[in-house]
């Protein structure tokens, strides 16, 4: 994935080359970012504000060609504000559509839990169908689409908690932290001085194409055992020696974990230049992927016990298979 010499000839290092003329580190939250569009998932960001969550989504957004909307989350904001609604025109004597922000490639969903719970369903529907019904015609968004929707974990005064059902429904939740005092100095450097915009380097129809390619990565059955087997692991957590856990958990992980993990892990592995996953690319993605998908007891809470560490203990327990690759580097 690292590229900083140049951009190289592969369209991947190209599109990551342009968008860190922009952003200043957050390596792993960009890599996640093109993995999930190129597997077509959605993203769900936990971080305090200021490390430039939007400004990444607008510079992949620039580098792909795409268009790019950002949604402002309030407790006042109803659905018809995001998907759109039905205009009556006095002169026409007619409806009109006026379709909303989501018809986008990109689409930031900031401070998704500041909104009340029908309109964070409006928006995990059209994430799920890919599409809005307004009055009786339904409006395929455009292709390819993305939502990255950001929570910040420092305040819960007038917030509206993602139930779990809905939280399942996002591909991965990534874990944004602070910069290192090296990439901060960069980042104030480049806040005083004018900064390149990214080129576009690819067009959404080309991704599309991509999409398609990464469908065709080979993944080891190994692999797909050892996904299910760890999604499985975190609902039955004694049948791998781990039954102190079980306190803890009161709901492992949907199947919906087992699924996305592997999907992410041909979308990884095609970013990394191969047509086969490997097994670090199932294990580097299992903690965004799984994480959200956990939840856990009073008894968790009171003991200061998070989903990653519990994911962690079931991951030591599991050995990872060592499937054998097949296929070639791709050109």
């Amino acid at each position: 994935m690292e590229n900083n010499g140049g951009p190289g000839t592969d369209p991947v290092e190209q599109v990551l080359y342009e968008v860190k003329k922009t952003i200043v580190g957050q390596d792993a939250l960009l890599e996640r970012l093109l993995v999930a569009l190129l597997s077509r998932g959605h993203i769900l960001v936990e971080g305090v504000p200021g490390l430039a969550k939007t400004l990444a989504v607008k510079a992949l957004a620039a580098a792909i060609g795409g268009r790019f909307n950002r949604i402002q989350f309030t407790p006042d904001l109803v659905p018809a504000d995001i998907v759109g609604t039905r205009v009556f025109h006095q002169r026409s004597g007619e409806f009109e559509v006026s379709l909303g922000p989501v018809f986008t490639n990109l689409l930031l969903a900031d401070e998704i839990n500041r909104a009340p719970a029908k309109v964070q369903s409006a928006l995990l529907e059209v994430m799920q169908e890919q599409q809005v019904t307004i009055g009786r015609e339904t409006h395929p968004v455009p292709k390819p689409f993305l939502v990255m929707a950001t929570q910040n974990p420092i305040e819960s005064e007038g917030t509206y908690p993602l139930p779990e059902a809905q939280v399942d429904r996002f591909m991965m939740k990534v874990l944004v932290g602070y910069p290192s005092a090296t990439e901060e100095f960069v980042i104030v450097e480049r806040a005083i001085s004018p900064t390149p915009q990214p080129q576009a380097i690819l067009t959404p129809e080309r991704l599309v194409e991509m999409q398609t390619q990464v469908e065709q990565v080979y993944v080891d059955p190994a692999l797909i055992e050892y996904a299910v087997r760890l999604a499985n692991a975190t609902r039955e957590p004694a049948q791998v020696g781990l039954g102190d856990l079980a306190r803890y958990v009161e709901f492992g992980a949907s199947p919906r974990a087992s699924i996305n993990l592997i999907l992410a892990a041909r979308a990884l592995a095609y970013v990394r230049g191969r047509d086969y996953v490997v097994p670090r690319d199932v294990t580097e993605l299992a903690h965004d992927i799984l994480r959200h998908r956990l939840v856990l007891t009073y008894e968790a809470l009171s003991d200061d016990v998070t989903p990653d560490a519990v994911l962690t203990r079931v991951m030591d327990a599991l050995p990872v298979p060592d499937a054998p690759p097949r296929g070639v580097l791709r050109k």
